[in-house]
């Protein structure tokens, strides 16, 4: 675990829509544009090898913009296709609130950051003390049929409430906003009732394109 005090002020960003990384969870990830093959060469080079993964805005007209709220998280693997793209998985370690974008020379975008307000993200794995896990598997499964999803029931019974709430909250296909909304719940149990009224949502009708208000 990396001590608040020890992080950096100012990481390299990752600006993809629907890309959604959280604390402790895994995300992997596929290189291959010069700019970003540029950062993992950069960042590997850094004691803490980090990446900061930040929501564009949705809207066409902000498209440069980003979020304020992103996730940043340590390169665990790497591997080199015989192509030169790069595999790699991002472990996530903590979000951050961007301050300013910093103007260098590098390909790829950098961003002043404070880690305040998310040391939560630096503990230990959280509970959901009201999570009631079999109404709730029930209403996945639902969701999972009507998207034409499969997955391995017996491990999302089996899975930690963190593991099971983070995991369905990266992998279900919300939209960029809903992903965004997701990231900033200050809690699991916030999260967890995010991801449950998004599915209710969706298996009401609601367009899976369509922003969370």
């Amino acid at each position: 675990m990396i001590p608040i005090a020890d992080l950096p002020d100012v990481v390299p960003v990752f600006p993809l829509p629907g890309a959604l990384l959280l604390p402790r969870a895994r995300l992997p990830l596929q290189l291959f544009e010069p700019r970003y093959l540029a950062m993992l060469d950069d960042v590997l080079k850094t004691q803490h090898r980090l990446i900061g993964m930040v929501q564009p805005y949705a809207r066409p007209d902000d498209s440069s913009r980003l979020h304020a709220i992103g996730c940043a998280g340590r390169i665990t693997t790497f591997t080199e296709t015989d192509d030169g793209r790069y595999m790699i998985t991002l472990t996530g370690v903590s979000r951050f609130r961007i301050t300013q974008e910093v103007d260098g020379f590098t390909p790829y975008r950098r961003c002043n950051v404070n880690w305040g307000g998310f040391e939560r993200d630096l503990g230990v794995a959280e509970k959901d003390p009201d999570f009631d896990r079999d109404p709730f598997l029930k209403m996945l499964g639902r969701f999972f049929e009507d998207k034409g999803l499969s997955t391995d029931w017996d491990s999302l019974g089996e899975a930690d409430d963190e593991l099971l709430i983070n995991s369905l909250a990266m992998l279900c296909p919300f939209a960029p906003e809903d992903k965004q909304a997701l990231l900033e719940a200050p809690s699991l149990s916030t999260r967890r009732e995010t991801l449950t009224t998004l599915i209710q949502f969706a298996l009401r009708g609601g367009s899976g394109d369509e922003i969370l208000q």
